[in-house]
Parts: C-alpha cells; sequence; structure tokens
C-alpha cells in the first residue's frame, strides 16, 4: 500500500523505529503514533518507502 501524500511518508517512516524499540514510544505524535498501534512493522515500512515525487503534501478530507 504505497502512501499517498508526504506527510503520511514521513509518519510511517517515524513509526517501525518505536515498534522495533530503537526510538520511544512517547516521542511519536498524531498519525505516527495511531500507525504504531494499527499497522505491522511491514506495512509501516511499504508507506515508508514509497516514492515521494509527485506527492501533494497533504490531502484533503
Amino acid at each position: 500500500m504505497p502512501a499517498r501524500s508526504a506527510a503520511q511518508q514521513r509518519a510511517a517512516g517515524a513509526a517501525p523505529g518505536a515498534k522495533r524499540g530503537e526510538t520511544p514510544k512517547s516521542k511519536l505524535k498524531g498519525a505516527s503514533r495511531q500507525m504504531l498501534e494499527s499497522m505491522s512493522e511491514k506495512q509501516l515500512e511499504a508507506l515508508a518507502h514509497t516514492r515521494r515525487k509527485g506527492k501533494p503534501e497533504h490531502l484533503e478530507a
């Protein structure tokens, strides 16, 4: 599942380290914390490794 925006990609990039224990979970905020709780490490890695070129900064809801 590829990231749909650059912000989503950055949030997914912060979460795998916390899932592995490299970063304290308390340092995560907002979407990163939600992703950590709801997604597997493999899913987070897939989101984080999406190409950023051509992606909008944020999606409109």
